[in-house]
């Protein structure tokens, strides 16, 4: 092979190369573009149905959270004629079975969300153990009262965790 035919063969075979890297790069590309929409319609589509139980779950802990709100559990559950202590347990193991049976919504909500509702929770057991804990209060129906008469004096802890439901919620939308 002479020197001009390897110079003739190699004008020949650069556009053919230029054309397959070309075809290369868009090919790539298209590929690319391919992937990421298949990805936005598979993220699509699992939000068409994440976002039902995504709220679902708020609802469920919005609604735990006004079956503790003290107001709330009182009237619900009414103290028996045992001592103060004992109205203080049932309220609290109330409370924790209200708790358990909302466990698995933690997956659905923000862990931020969830450790406002835990403290929520653990507040409001402070609250009954600390009022139940005061030497004045003589019985179970004392202890209502007094818990009752420091709705008055302050907010809920489940009214701070219901604020914090809804702004989340506002948020996804």
């Amino acid at each position: 092979m002479t020197e001009e035919s390897t110079i003739q063969l190699l004008f020949y075979l650069l556009p053919a190369v230029v054309v397959g890297v070309i075809a290369f790069y868009f090919f790539n590309l298209h590929t690319r573009n391919e992937e990421q929409r298949r990805r936005f319609l598979l993220h699509k589509e699992s939000q068409k149905h994440a976002l039902p139980l995504r709220l679902q779950a708020y609802e469920r802990m919005a609604l735990f959270l006004e079956r503790i709100a003290p107001g709330n559990l009182l009237v619900r559950v009414k103290p028996n004629k045992g001592t103060k202590e004992d109205y203080a347990r049932l309220l609290t193991r109330t409370i924790e079975q209200e708790f358990e049976h909302n466990l698995a919504q933690q997956i659905y909500v923000t862990e931020e969300c969830w450790n406002v509702i835990k403290a929520s929770k653990n507040a409001t057991i402070g609250n009954i153990r600390k009022t139940a804990a005061k030497e004045d209060i003589e019985n179970a129906d004392e202890l209502r009262q007094n818990i009752l008469s420091s709705l008055l004096e302050q907010e809920p802890p489940s009214a701070t965790g219901l604020s914090y439901i809804k702004k989340e919620v506002k948020n996804i939308w």
